[in-house]
This record gives C-alpha cells, sequence and structure tokens, in this order.
C-alpha cells in the first residue's frame, strides 16, 4: 500500500516534470511556433473554411476624393507608341532597377530578343523594362544618366520618379498595369516577371498562341498560392504589420516572379488598383486584392516555378515557362532550350517513357521544393 502510493507520487512528479518543460520550451519558441506553424493553421482554416475576402473590398477600398488625392508620379522615360497599330500578342514587362543593366543585357540577347521572337516564333511580343529611380539621391543623377543613353539605344525602358526600392514594389506593379491600359491596351496578354526569371519564350508563345486562336479571357495564370499567411517576423522583408493588413490569410495570388493575365483581365487589374489603398507593398499580394475585387480568380500552371529554380534537364524543357534565379547561367540554358535536337529527346514511345522517368526521379522529392510539382511528371 505505502510502496504503491510512493510510485503514485513519484508518476505524477514526472508527469508534472515533463508538463513544465513543454510548457518552458513552448514559451521559448513561440515565436517560431506562431510564425511557422500557428500562423499557417489560421491562414489555413481562414481559407478554407470561411473561403470569402469579400469584407477586403470595403476594408482596403478608397474614396473617389482619396484616389484622386494619390501621387501622379510622372514618366521620366516613356514609349507612347510602342504599341500602336501593331497586332500585339504579348507585351512582357520585366520589373528591373536601375543599376541591374547587366541582367537587362542578358535578357536582350536571349528571351528577351524581340526581333528573335518575331522571325523564329512568328509573334509580335513587345518587352518593357519597368523601373524607378536610383533609391539613393547623391548616385540618382549619374544612374539617369545612364538609363537614358541606354534607352536611347534599346528603346525599351519604362521608369517613373518614384524610388525603385523594395517598399515600393506595389507602384511599380501599377506603373506596369497603367502603362498597358493607356498605351497598349490592345494586347491579348499581359506578362510581368523578375530580371532574374528565365523564360522558355517559344513555350510561351505556342501556348499563348492557342489560347488566343480560342479566344481565352479572364486569364490568370501562375505559381499559385493559397490560403498564405502574412508574416510578422519584424526581421524579415516580407514583414507586414497588423495596422496594415489585420487578417489571418491573404487573398490567392500567384508568385510575382512571373505571371501572365489575358488583356481583360489586365484592364479589370488597373481599375481595380485605382481604387484600393496601395499602402501593401507586396506587390504580389496587392495583385491578388485587386483580382478579388474585380472577381479574378487565379489559375494553377504547373510549369511556372513560382520562386524556385527547374532542374537542368532536356526533359524539363520540354514544357517549361518560368524558371527563377537565373543570372549567370540564362545564356547557358537560353542555348539549351533553343537546339532544335532538343524535341527529338521526347520523340516516340521510347522517348516519352525515359522523359516521364527523369521528370519523376528530379520532380517527385520527398521534401519541399518550390518549383515544379510532381504532378507535372504526367502532364
Amino acid at each position: 500500500m505505502f510502496r504503491s502510493a510512493r510510485r503514485f507520487r513519484k508518476c505524477q512528479f514526472v508527469q508534472l516534470m515533463t508538463t513544465c518543460v513543454i510548457l518552458a520550451l513552448v514559451m521559448i519558441y513561440w515565436e517560431q511556433l506562431d510564425n511557422h506553424v500557428v500562423s499557417h493553421m489560421k491562414s489555413y482554416s481562414y481559407r478554407y473554411l470561411m473561403n470569402s475576402y469579400n469584407f477586403l473590398n470595403d476594408s482596403l477600398s478608397i474614396s473617389r476624393e482619396d484616389a484622386s488625392s494619390l501621387p501622379n508620379y510622372q514618366y521620366l522615360i516613356n514609349h507612347k507608341d510602342k504599341c500602336e497599330k501593331q497586332n500585339v500578342l504579348l507585351v512582357l514587362f520585366v520589373k528591373t532597377s536601375p543599376e541591374n543593366l547587366e541582367r537587362r543585357q542578358a535578357i536582350r540577347s536571349t528571351w528577351g530578343n524581340e526581333k528573335y521572337i518575331r522571325s523564329e516564333l512568328k509573334a509580335n511580343v513587345k518587352v518593357v523594362f519597368a523601373l524607378g529611380v536610383h533609391k539613393h539621391p547623391l548616385e540618382r543623377e549619374v544612374f539617369q544618366r545612364h538609363l537614358e543613353r541606354e534607352d536611347w539605344k534599346y528603346g525599351d525602358l519604362i521608369q517613373q520618379d518614384f524610388t525603385d526600392a523594395f517598399h515600393n514594389l506595389t507602384l511599380k506593379l501599377i506603373l506596369q498595369f497603367k502603362w498597358a491600359h493607356m498605351y497598349c491596351r490592345h494586347a491579348k496578354f499581359v506578362m510581368s516577371a523578375d530580371d532574374d526569371i528565365f523564360i522558355h519564350v517559344p513555350n510561351l508563345v505556342k501556348y499563348l498562341q492557342d489560347l488566343d486562336q480560342r479566344g481565352v479571357r479572364d486569364l490568370w495564370i501562375g505559381r499559385v498560392h493559397r490560403g498564405a499567411p502574412p508574416v510578422r517576423i519584424k526581421e524579415s522583408k516580407y514583414y507586414v504589420p497588423h495596422e496594415m493588413y489585420q487578417w489571418s490569410s491573404y487573398p490567392d495570388y500567384t508568385a510575382g516572379a512571373a505571371y501572365v493575365v489575358s488583356g481583360d483581365v489586365a484592364d479589370k487589374i488597373y481599375r481595380a488598383s485605382m481604387t484600393l489603398n496601395t499602402t501593401l507593398y507586396i506587390d504580389d499580394v496587392f495583385m491578388g486584392i485587386c483580382a478579388n475585387k474585380a472577381g479574378v480568380i487565379p489559375q494553377y500552371h504547373k510549369y511556372f516555378s513560382g520562386e524556385g529554380k527547374a532542374p537542368y534537364h532536356p526533359c524539363i524543357y520540354n514544357k517549361m515557362m518560368t524558371s527563377h534565379g537565373h543570372l549567370e547561367d540564362i545564356h547557358y540554358l537560353w542555348r539549351e532550350v533553343t537546339n532544335p535536337k532538343l524535341k527529338t529527346l521526347s520523340s516516340g514511345i521510347l522517348g516519352k517513357l525515359y522523359c516521364t522517368a527523369v521528370k519523376a526521379f528530379l520532380l517527385c522529392k520527398p521534401y519541399y521544393v518550390d518549383t515544379y510539382p510532381c504532378s507535372a511528371v504526367f502532364s
């Protein structure tokens, strides 16, 4: 009897100590748990149980008076007639910064070469680099002279007089859709991409030409994020305070690295952006809020890589649309994807079986990789 009581008290002591240790660990790591586990549970519940963001329209909308008083950034470099009297399949905006000349040059000589697209792919694509002014006032004048010389040579820069910085990305998004609305409204499609993206332009053009022949409308494709929570870690550049966005989940949106919309959607996005509070500086999220107000739903495309870099292999290139994080390797990758022998690799039954096996090995990982999903193997 006495021995049983002692054993019972000992078990109680162990349970108490275990509980104390667990509570102590939770308190120590609560911020990390809250940001990486709890916040995602909240956001997914918000997205999939409530599944409605109509309240955003009222909460983030601004009056006509407030809209008319918003800053009207002036064009420092512009090309109003770039699309004039032309049948434009795609206007492709590349988000760049004044100092990123080498990136722009690499794009001009590879996937952003308009002459190649016109002669080899039989399509009229307008490639436009969107940017603001250099973020350091002391260097601004020097960089501006460089940009003016660059534009005199290539004629493909669109610049407004806002500071080109991460926290002004929403202004750069508005610049793109406003320019498309004002000067290239008849373009069948509009694309926005970062300047470290690789775009498989032959695949993209063929895909868009097929869509255009079918008269597709209400199109918004890319790597879709659903139920994404706002980042509340103050050290993160993606940090969004509650005062700016108080809810647990963002509306569905596509990764800002690269996405495509049809011309009618581009017009809707521009009109919506003119009625919303633009202080939210996460541009792809702001795009999702505009689309939510316009009633546009993003469509997941398996070969838009979002923030990830696609594996290097010919079997991947056959279906590739975009891949993120390419700087030094852009010329190499362009030579690889435009190699005439590429199509023969996956031709025939054996070729298709071989590429299916290769893609399964490269894409179906047991751990998370932000590139093409495993389901892309069979598409």
